[in-house]
């Protein structure tokens, strides 16, 4: 199960970056956002496992002010993503640990903040292309990796 369904990234792309997404994307996009919030927990549990914690708090989450920014962006496109899918994504991952109550809240808008996050670098790899294809999906990929 993919951490949102092809109609709401469809919504996200088209409210935060005017793009639009074809149902044959949407799996890879899921997966790189998928993968990067992994990414952010891991060195999150990193971070717990140094300040002598066996749980995930908030303040250990990679978070920077611009990530930030992105999450009140997600926050005011009004769009929703389900909890429990984020959790269900998250058990196809290898474990981490236990999350404090607060983190895991808001674990969706976080995954919404990598969605703009991936939808925005598209845009600007190519501002004056509306359409989403596997070209672009990979330069943007490509930027996340050495950004994330």
């Amino acid at each position: 199960m993919a951490v949102v369904g092809f109609t709401k990234l469809q919504e996200i792309f088209r409210k935060s970056a005017s793009l639009d997404i074809h149902k044959g994307h949407a799996k890879e996009v899921t997966d790189i956002v998928e993968q990067k919030l992994y990414d952010m927990l891991t060195i999150a549990q990193k971070n717990a496992k140094y300040n002598g914690r066996d749980v995930i708090w908030v303040a250990d989450m990679p978070i920077t002010k611009g990530f930030e920014e992105t999450v009140e962006i997600f926050k005011k496109l009004e769009s929703e993503i389900d909890a429990k899918d984020v959790a269900q994504m998250l058990t196809f991952y290898p474990p981490v640990l236990a999350l404090e109550t607060e983190l895991e809240e808001r674990l969706p808008e976080i995954a919404g903040a990598l969605l703009v996050t991936l939808a925005k670098t598209m845009k600007a790899i190519d501002p004056a292309d509306r359409a989403v294809d596997h070209e672009l999906i990979s330069k943007a990929h490509k930027v996340l990796n050495i950004t994330m």
